[in-house]
């Protein structure tokens, strides 16, 4: 309901990330991206987006166009002029909500046009004229989307660390919730999976920024950080029994999948879904920079969960599982257990994989020791000073 209520208002957000992320997809330069081509040359054109423009022609390695370009710099001029008018006239005659007002027209218009230093500055501009909370957070929720169209992760922090410290003076539910989507956002392109998936949990039945992605996308990146990061526990209370996101998977067989042979232990399955999921992240301008390593933990959860069963496992048995060779299965179990990331021993003349548990009693009594240890030295430190 509340989806349907924000896609009713229809209300532009800018930078429109949309954009963003088309472009993203024509620098991978595959097959059927002329369409996509035509459709932001005549966004550009309709929207005078002359940065956009180009940044577009600087990615793609196309040539500019000098005539459009003078045509698209001259209508921002003219518009930015007006824009000028109103601000000097804001000062000179009106108040600070009429300079406010003023101020982020002329922020918005620059970001709609995607000029990432002008927007930023004309935002913080109107940030200072701006008085009411819920407002302030809409001005800052604005920075951080810039910070996101660009993939500037200084802008995004700075601005979410404000956010966070505004919203204990009192923010509404609405906007809390919607600050928790898009911090759980820039954690999960800086690989911060469990925090994004526990933001994206917390916020997923009141989620309303559509102006950010969309339901669908929004549950598949929950479930994808909730995958890589959480325990079966979290999996099957939040996903396998959790009613937003069993909607989702009924209408997306690949995702459910995904999810469902992991943790249904349908080893071969889940394997196979692993083509389809490379192919999303590979795809998705947030996570493309992420995907051999999510590839790479989501086989070692496998592998960790299957041998978490079994005192000592043969490698034939675990390629069949797996659906795979006894020489692939061999050579990646070698490299995970080589680099401490699986808890076993490859016993290579019985070809056998043999568990070695940790002992958690053990490690936890170490650990304590270990810190008790450094308490006391910083008691003795904390002595000396004091008698001096």
């Amino acid at each position: 309901q509340l989806i349907k209520m924000a896609e009713e208002e229809k209300v532009e957000h800018v930078p429109n990330i949309d954009l963003a992320n088309r472009l993203f997809l024509l620098t991978l330069h595959e097959t059927d991206e002329e369409d996509i081509k035509v459709e932001l040359l005549k966004t550009i054109k309709e929207k005078s987006m002359t940065p956009f423009y180009i940044q577009m022609c600087h990615d793609l390695k196309l040539p500019l166009e000098e005539g459009l370009l003078e045509e698209l710099r001259a209508r921002n001029a003219d518009k930015l002029s007006d824009f000028e008018e109103k601000i000097k006239d804001a000062e000179e005659n009106l108040g600070d909500v009429e300079q406010r007002d003023a101020l982020l027209s002329k922020a918005e218009y620059l970001s709609m046009i995607c000029d990432k230093e002008q927007a930023e500055s004309s935002l913080r501009k109107a940030f200072e004229k701006t008085v009411p909370l819920g407002q302030r957070l809409d001005i800052l929720f604005h920075l951080i989307r810039l910070g996101l169209f660009f993939m500037d992760h200084d802008i995004i922090t700075r601005n979410i660390l404000k956010a966070k410290s505004l919203m204990e003076e009192g923010g509404d539910w609405e906007r809390k919730n919607k600050l928790k989507v898009y911090e759980g956002l820039h954690a999960m392109t800086t690989r911060n999976f469990k925090l994004a998936a526990v933001n994206f949990f917390d916020a997923m039945a009141t989620f309303t920024c559509t102006e950010l992605m969309e339901y669908q996308t929004f549950i598949k990146y929950a479930v994808f950080a909730c995958v890589i990061s959480m325990d079966r526990n979290f999996l099957k209370e939040k996903i396998i029994k959790g009613a937003e996101v069993l909607e989702v998977l009924h209408s997306n067989k690949a995702l459910n999948t995904f999810v469902r042979s992991l943790y249904d232990c349908h080893y071969e399955a889940f394997f196979k879904s692993l083509v389809w999921v490379e192919s999303e992240l590979k795809h998705d301008r947030f996570l493309s920079v992420h995907c051999h390593y999510y590839i790479r933990e989501v086989r070692i959860k496998a592998y960790a969960q299957i041998l978490d069963s079994y005192r000592s496992l043969s490698l034939q048995a675990m390629a069949e599982a797996f659906g795979v060779t006894f020489e692939f299965i061999d050579k990646d179990l070698s490299r995970f257990v080589a680099m401490g990331r699986l808890n076993c021993r490859i016993d290579r003349v019985a070809a056998v994989v043999e568990t070695n548990r940790p002992n958690q009693k053990n490690y936890h009594y170490q650990a304590t020791i270990k810190q008790g240890d450094l308490l006391l030295n910083r008691l003795q430190k904390l002595s000396r000073i004091i008698n001096i």
